[in-house]
């Protein structure tokens, strides 16, 4: 009897021990599983009190092997587009194709596909995690606004009203998102380097002079981003030869070959990037050029037109274009490969090459002002076959750049 009296004192004193193990493991199991869950109310308090409260699962990392700018335009009028124009009241009229008078939408439902993976699915709020007290910065051209448009039309609807912000600060534009203290920024520099074309309005492509190796006035804003996005393409194409000055040589202005001062210019930025940029804190991009669609010819023989009227894709997978010169991507391959610093190249060309129906042609504006009846019933010479309707191709570009923001996130975290 006092050997039944002694065992059923022991369980009796182990119960309050299995029991609290028991609630223990149960509530770490109702955590990671709140953890798991993006609507759980855990996943929303912690992910607004700590920096890194982000989730990336396997879905959402891209495979190291996967070469994520090889693939195909496939329809899809379920998912996209990720916004509207009237659900986005950021965008520009050089943009808004619709709302201009553009008869279809087809360019809106096109979805990237990787050959040998998927991108993943873009949510505005991982994103908005990932840049939780960050600044991004789009650096460029008038197509990197677009860009710039883009990304903040992706992120800005799952911010309440109140809680977000957009400012005009020439030569920048500035996106907040508050409760994230996270900035989506625009810098407009389309040379990168310095140039007489540097003022936010007024500026024109006809009349060019670019500072070869100046870049410290531009550097002073970009120095502090977290997240720098650069493009410069179109500015340099409008003629073969360019004006300039290269100080270490001379201060008179001469003409140089474009591709001879692309280079130098480029050189030049990346001794910026190697004095200023810290690699343990930065990300820095460069988007490679977005193609021209001018001359039909170049993918339907013996037509005379450009992009007007262009309703699908192009479906020769090694179509390349006149548009996007050869001898630069191999100058932006040759110096980022020399830099000191690593940089990301966004080769969004040859994807973007096969999207001739996705330009603004005679439905966007031109010097400022959308194009006039008598403009419009002349797209041979007013269509503007450079410039991107959103929502459209340049949403695809940002959603390959939140693939690698992701990525990199859930490496260092």
């Amino acid at each position: 009897m006092s050997v039944q009296i002694s065992f059923d004192h022991r369980v009796q004193s182990l119960f309050p021990v299995v029991l609290v193990s028991i609630l223990i493991l149960g509530s770490a199991r109702w955590i990671l599983d709140g953890l798991k869950s993006e609507n759980s109310e855990i996943f929303k308090t912690y992910r607004h009190k700590n920096r890194e409260a982000v989730f990336v699962s396997d879905e959402d990392s891209l495979e190291q092997s996967c070469n994520v700018f090889e693939g195909q335009w496939v329809w899809d009028n379920v998912s996209y587009p990720l916004y509207t124009e009237k659900s986005c009241p950021y965008l520009v009229k050089q943009t808004t194709c619709q709302r201009n008078g553009r008869p279809d939408s087809y360019y809106q439902n096109w979805r990237w596909k990787p050959s040998s993976c998927d991108l993943p699915r873009f949510d505005a709020l991982k994103l908005l995690d990932v840049l939780r007290g960050k600044r991004l910065m789009f650096i460029g051209d008038s197509v990197q606004r677009g860009t710039f448009e883009s990304m903040v039309c992706m992120v800005q609807s799952v911010i309440p009203e109140g809680k977000k912000s957009f400012h005009r600060i020439p030569p920048m534009k500035i996106f907040k998102a508050e409760e994230y203290d996270a900035t989506i920024e625009y810098y407009w520099a389309p040379f990168i380097v310095e140039s007489i074309s540097d003022h936010a309005t007024k500026h024109t492509v006809h009349k060019r002079l670019v500072n070869l190796d100046a870049i410290d006035k531009h550097g002073k804003s970009w120095e502090e981003a977290d997240i720098l996005v650069f493009e410069s393409y179109v500015w340099w194409m409008y003629k073969p030869q360019i004006n300039a000055t290269y100080r270490p040589k001379t201060d008179e202005v001469r003409e140089y070959n474009v591709t001879n001062a692309y280079r130098i210019a480029l050189e030049t930025w990346a001794k910026w990037l190697e004095t200023t940029i810290d690699p343990m804190k930065q990300r820095v991009f460069f988007m490679s050029m977005s193609p021209t669609h001018l001359w039909s010819w170049e993918w339907k023989p013996g037509s005379d037109g450009n992009c007007f009227n262009e309703l699908y894709p192009i479906n020769n997978p090694s179509y390349w274009g006149t548009g996007s010169n050869l001898e630069i991507m191999e100058i932006l391959g040759d110096v980022m490969q020399k830099v000191r610093v690593n940089v990301t190249l966004l080769n969004i060309t040859q994807l973007s090459e096969y999207r001739k129906d996705g330009h603004t042609t005679v439905y966007g504006e031109r010097k400022g002002k959308l194009l006039t009846k008598e403009q419009r019933a002349d797209p041979k010479n007013f269509a503007d076959c450079i410039h991107w309707c959103l929502p459209g191709v340049p949403d695809t570009w940002n959603e390959i750049l939140y693939a690698y923001l992701l990525h990199s996130h859930r490496n260092l975290f």
